[in-house]
């Protein structure tokens, strides 16, 4: 009996199909996973930068608005200084002017007080002639009256010597000054200074000679009073430089009557004192 071999045959089972797409599937899925997760990390960075750069820009503008903030502050710090500035000039020009017309008003007060004592006088001279009988009386008399005349009309003369804006009367020379002196409306302090750069005290104000131009009579000083200081240049000779004082409505005036080399001479005119206590009680 012969013996039959049969060969037997071991294959594999085949996978399943289905692991192949699945594995396919999870690749793809990682892959997309991959890209969200890096798309979500570039917007993140870029997020962060935007944030980054919209902080330094508020900074910018804090800091921006402080430095207007300061600049607005300080504007309106000088403004109210010029406002109270101006409020000062202002005053002082309304005072200016009310001493300008009161000095006038003075000043034609005198002419009209001169000329009412020349009439009076001529009266009383006319009275007495007209009761003297004598003829050598009567000669006298017109001798008297034409010396009265003359004196009168020389005092009238001198005082109607040059005036200053603000109507005060400006003496030339130490006679003229003697001479406004005994009309006792104001006080004259006379000077001489012949140093350069060194304060010298003029009744109640310090001066101080910077220069001087002999050959065109002219001259620079500064003059001090009241914590302030003004400077006056190239001023001439015979040009009187008015200035106030606190508490006092009537003017100072600084005059200079000569000039030499390094050397000037004048005088100070100033309200009496108890002209001004009584203007300042009167105010």
């Amino acid at each position: 009996m012969s013996e039959e071999r049969h060969d037997v045959i071991v294959q594999d089972a085949a996978a399943p199909r289905w692991m192949g797409i699945a594995l396919v599937a999870l690749a793809v899925i990682s892959l997309v996973g991959l890209g969200v997760a890096w798309s979500a990390s570039n917007h993140t960075k870029a997020l962060e930068q935007s944030v980054s750069a919209q902080s330094q820009q508020f900074t910018q503008f804090k800091q921006g608005d402080d430095v207007l903030g300061q600049r607005l502050a300080k504007t309106e710090d000088i403004n109210a200084q010029l406002r109270g500035e101006l409020s000062v000039v202002t005053d002082k020009t309304k005072l200016t002017e009310t001493e300008l017309t009161r000095a006038r008003s003075r000043a034609t007060k005198i002419r009209e007080n001169d000329t009412k004592e020349l009439g009076d006088l001529q009266n009383s001279v006319t009275g007495q002639l007209a009761a003297k009988a004598n003829v050598d009386d009567v000669n006298k008399l017109g001798t008297d009256v034409s010396g009265v005349r003359t004196d009168l009309e020389t005092t009238n003369g001198n005082l109607t010597m040059a005036r200053g804006e603000f109507g005060t009367l400006i003496a030339k020379n130490h006679d003229e000054i003697e001479e406004l002196r005994r009309l006792g409306d104001r006080d004259y302090y006379e000077f001489t200074i012949d140093k350069k750069n060194q304060r010298t005290r003029v009744g109640n104000l310090m001066v101080e000679l910077k220069n001087v131009n002999q050959k065109k009579n002219m001259y620079t000083v500064s003059l001090y009073v009241d914590d302030a200081r003004y400077d006056k240049k190239n001023r001439s000779v015979n040009e009187p430089i008015y200035f106030f004082t606190l508490g006092t409505r009537a003017p100072m005036e600084f005059t200079v009557n000569q000039v030499g080399k390094d050397k000037i001479a004048g005088y100070l005119s100033t309200t009496k004192a108890n002209t001004t206590h009584a203007q300042a009680s009167g105010s």
